[in-house]
């Protein structure tokens, strides 16, 4: 495809096969040929359409984010109570354990330990990300501490950091092969810990 004319492919159905694709195997592993296979486009239209490698996932870290976000708030929304969706976002990872599929973890965490260190631009989107996960999570203490189930005297903010650094645990214990029993046995004494 030649500079200029009109893609001849969908880009957010390449975004979203590139981003399960780093995802998968994280930024460096993923080589440029299986990003085109993945997104089903020539190398060409891969540059036309999304510039470079780091261009496509800046790109594709943005769009996690505002997935996981959109996932996060819906669940929070529709949950009984604050606390049941804690226990949810927490609870779930053990899911992740009961399935066949190798576990992924979170794209934004594992970026944070692969690349945000020595790539500043990537560091802030990681920031961004990990700060809207927070501000969801946040909310949810606050409905919890409105309903009575997580101590009034808490700070909020300290609780959200606390969960997304225990999520961020236990995500790294998952991958590391830990058992389904093991996150739930976690996660009780983590939202014990929020009473």
């Amino acid at each position: 495809m030649s500079q200029g004319r009109p893609l001849e492919f969908d880009p957010e159905v390449a975004l979203q096969a590139a981003m399960e694709v780093f995802w998968a195997k994280g930024y460096e592993a993923s080589s440029l040929q299986d990003l085109i296979s993945a997104m089903r486009i020539s190398k060409s239209s891969f540059y036309q359409a999304f510039g470079s490698k780091h261009q496509l996932f800046e790109a594709c870290l943005v769009r996690f984010r505002e997935q996981q976000v959109e996932r996060m708030t819906v669940a929070l929304d529709g949950a009984q109570s604050g606390m049941a969706f804690l226990r949810f976002f927490l609870v779930s990872l053990a899911d992740e354990v009961r399935t066949t599929e190798p576990s992924k973890g979170c794209l934004i965490i594992n970026t944070a330990t692969e690349l945000a260190g020595r790539d500043p631009s990537v560091a802030t989107l990681v920031q961004q990300g990990t700060c809207a996960f927070m501000a969801i999570l946040e909310r949810a203490v606050k409905r919890a501490q409105k309903e009575g189930s997580v101590g009034k005297q808490k700070d909020p903010k300290t609780l959200s950091q606390f969960l997304l650094a225990l999520l961020a645990g236990m995500k790294a214990m998952v991958k590391a092969g830990a058992s389904a029993r093991t996150v739930e046995d976690v996660a009780e004494v983590a939202l014990s810990a929020l009473k």
